[in-house]
């Protein structure tokens, strides 16, 4: 008899965090951006955790895409590290550092593309590929006005942390995020 692989835990716990994130954006817009520093903090370290153990588990395959994982995950941990225990210096810098988060785990995901594909098929694959383009496109803007960041922010990224949490979501059903 065959033994079944395990759940993907990790990838659905953070789904629902990611998710449970964008909707506390858009049910309390009106609470100080140093509440919202807080919660990207947190999304932000989460995120650089994942990236890191995605690097873990494809190491052994060679190319770009690990390594951006690696680099990524790490740039992530720091950020949502600063946000959370600076929230005051992270307010002011949220205008750089969050669309530098979000270019930065964009071109994590884009960059291990081609491996979801392999293992999870070409659904998630498009699906990844849309949101991280989209997600690209945004943090690009946002870094280029700040002013632009400071007025939607919260609307980006209560969208974009939705969007997160659904392909964690996806990705925890899918034999990628299942633990062998």
């Amino acid at each position: 008899m065959r033994r079944r692989s395990g759940f993907g835990w990790l990838e659905l716990f953070t789904g629902i965090l990611l998710i449970a994130l964008g909707a506390w954006v858009f049910v309390n817009p009106g609470h100080a951006l140093t509440s919202m520093v807080f919660a990207y903090g947190i999304a932000a370290v989460i995120m650089g955790v994942l990236d890191i153990v995605l690097y873990v588990q494809v190491e052994r395959y060679t190319g770009f895409g690990p390594v951006v994982s690696l680099i990524s995950g790490i740039l992530s941990v720091m950020s949502g590290m600063l946000l959370l225990l600076y929230p005051q210096a992270g307010a002011l810098v949220l205008t750089l550092l969050f669309p530098i988060w979000f270019i930065a785990h964009c071109i994590a995901r884009l960059a291990h593309l081609p491996y979801v594909r392999l293992e999870a098929g070409n659904g998630i694959f498009y699906y990844g590929l849309v949101t991280n383009i989209i997600g690209l496109i945004l943090g690009f803007m946002m870094l280029l006005k700040p002013l632009f960041t400071l007025t939607v922010i919260r609307y980006f990224a209560g969208i974009y942390l939705i969007l997160l949490g659904i392909d964690s979501i996806v990705m925890a059903f899918s034999p990628m995020g299942r633990n062998n």
